[in-house]
């Protein structure tokens, strides 16, 4: 059964960092994309960092995040992180981690587009507020 679990949210002040983990089983970690994701009510749920399948390794960062936030896997671990630092009130939203479970990297992997995502995790609240 293929799971993802999420954890590292938190209420943190603007500038500071959090590191997000997403623990995954059922599932090879580094044969597929995987991804975080976040929403805000009333929004439409949003790619922020997804990376490929350790075919390449490819990176894929939103713009407002670029320079803040890295995405990284540790495949003994299961587990891939999203560390994110000088942190913004934009920021805040509900973190997911997703994958697509698909040979094809394209469409998760290089567009970190949440439609392709075939399996989700239950989300982690990030909130960044003085």
């Amino acid at each position: 059964q293929v799971q993802l679990v999420e954890s590292g949210g938190a209420l943190v002040q603007p500038g500071g960092s959090l590191r997000l983990s997403c623990i995954v089983s059922g599932f090879t970690l580094d044969y597929y994309a995987i991804g975080w994701f976040r929403q805000v009510p009333g929004k439409e749920r949003e790619g922020v960092s997804c990376i490929t399948s350790s075919r390449d390794n490819h990176t894929y960062y939103k713009d407002s995040v670029k320079g803040r936030f890295t995405i990284y896997r540790d495949n003994a671990k299961n587990t891939v992180y999203l560390q994110m630092d000088t942190l913004k009130p934009e920021d805040t939203a509900v973190y997911y981690c997703a994958t697509d479970l698909i040979a094809d990297d394209y469409g998760l992997g290089y567009l970190c587009d949440p439609s392709v995502a075939a399996a989700w995790g239950q989300g982690t609240q990030v909130t960044v507020s003085s």
